[in-house]
């Protein structure tokens, strides 16, 4: 795929990977639409990008299917394609199961699997025409279980699932489909800061440099599944 004015959507976009990516996919030229819950860290987002005209804010909640068609509606209402969307919003609470609350549950399920669900519904249309890309930002979790991970797991675990059998459905359209699946990355996850301490995880641009280099496959090629780990682990 040539990059130059190729328009990408990224959910979560306000920070950590979202945000990661939105550079990355800046600095090849293309326009990129970012969305979240919260409209000051939009904002704040957008500054930090430059204040550019291939920046666009929009306001969403993923779990809201009006919300999110409206956000591509958006999108091709102010540039009139969509090439990329990026499923990347996500939350994570982590308990044991007999401790998890039911609120808790929910926001996971309705934010981590049912948000990309309805992300691929809302744009599959502009995708078919584009005969674009969509992927999902999973999880090693989506893999790898463990314990007070019951929630993020089947949460992370649907989303792999219900990437790859997308997949399949999609690629008669031209429409090519990746989940990739991160281990630790410096990020504000779960309410987590970045710090000096963070350097031996994945950080943020090293995420946009993979979905670079996945849009930049040959078409023939897909890379639909795609575990990343930290080269080393923190070693104490």
């Amino acid at each position: 795929m040539v990059l130059e004015n190729k328009v990408a959507y990224i959910t979560g976009g306000s920070k950590g990977i979202g945000l990661g990516v939105a550079k990355a996919l800046l600095a090849e030229g293309m326009y990129v639409a970012i969305s979240g819950r919260n409209e000051d860290a939009l904002k704040s987002a957008k500054t930090s990008l430059g204040d550019s005209d291939k920046v666009l804010i929009v306001r969403s909640d993923v779990s809201d299917l009006e919300d999110e068609s409206n956000a591509i509606n958006a999108i091709m209402e102010k540039w009139g394609q969509l090439d990329l969307v990026l499923a990347n919003a996500g939350v994570g609470h982590f308990a044991s199961v007999d401790e998890m609350s039911i609120a808790q549950w929910k926001l996971m399920m309705d934010t981590n699997l049912t948000g990309a669900f309805f992300t691929l519904k809302a744009s599959v249309e502009a995708l078919k025409k584009s005969k674009g890309y969509y992927m999902t930002l999973a999880s090693l979790a989506g893999t790898n279980f463990f314990t007070k991970g019951a929630g993020y797991n089947a949460s992370k675990f649907g989303v792999v699932g219900f990437t790859q059998a997308a997949m399949l459905d999609l690629r008669k359209y031209g429409i090519k489909v990746t989940t990739i699946m991160p281990g630790s990355v410096a990020t504000y996850f779960n309410g987590s800061e970045p710090t000096n301490k963070d350097a031996w995880k994945i950080q943020p641009e090293d995420i946009g440099q993979l979905v670079v280099d996945l849009l930049r496959m040959h078409p023939r090629t897909l890379p639909s599944k795609i575990e990343v780990r930290p080269s080393r682990p923190d070693l104490k």
